[in-house]
């Protein structure tokens, strides 16, 4: 595979990866109320619009990190889906606290949970991210130096 054919995969697979985390995203934020989504259209566009502004925003946390990420795992030829699961779900977390998302609501009655839902979220729409990148782009990371 030529090397524009490989930047186009790992296009790709980017692009496909931020739309599984969205989807991530939404299903965990407003999984809860699925049960009261009725056949309503409009419900439904509103679910399936806060996926893709998930997406969009994963897209835009992530891309400095997912490009270096990707540039490390194929010079290096990193190939393990453990190491693509965990290091979307740690760059997730990055840029969720990153972001000032992590920070917890402040009472005098109790702390703040040490791991928040909304982190457990963050944590599961970045596994997802790695586990779609690394189905489509990152098991053959790497492939087209061994053959040259």
């Amino acid at each position: 595979m030529s090397l524009l054919g490989r930047i186009l995969v790992i296009l790709f697979a980017l692009w496909l990866a931020t739309l599984a985390a969205g989807i991530v995203w939404s299903l965990g934020l407003l999984g809860a109320q699925w049960h009261n989504v009725s056949g309503d259209p409009a419900e439904r566009i509103v679910f399936w619009g806060a996926a893709f502004i998930a997406s969009g925003m994963t897209a835009t946390l992530l891309f400095l990190p997912m490009l270096i990420a990707v540039v490390i795992a194929e010079f290096f030829a990193i190939r393990s889906v453990l190491i693509y699961a965990l290091g979307g779900a740690a760059l997730m977390l990055l840029a969720y606290q990153g972001a000032g998302f992590g920070r917890g609501d402040e009472s005098i009655d109790a702390p703040p949970p040490l791991v928040s839902r909304d982190m457990e979220i963050a944590a599961a729409s970045g596994l997802a991210f790695g586990l779609v990148y690394w189905a489509i782009a990152g098991r053959r990371a790497g492939r087209r130096r061994e053959r040259a």
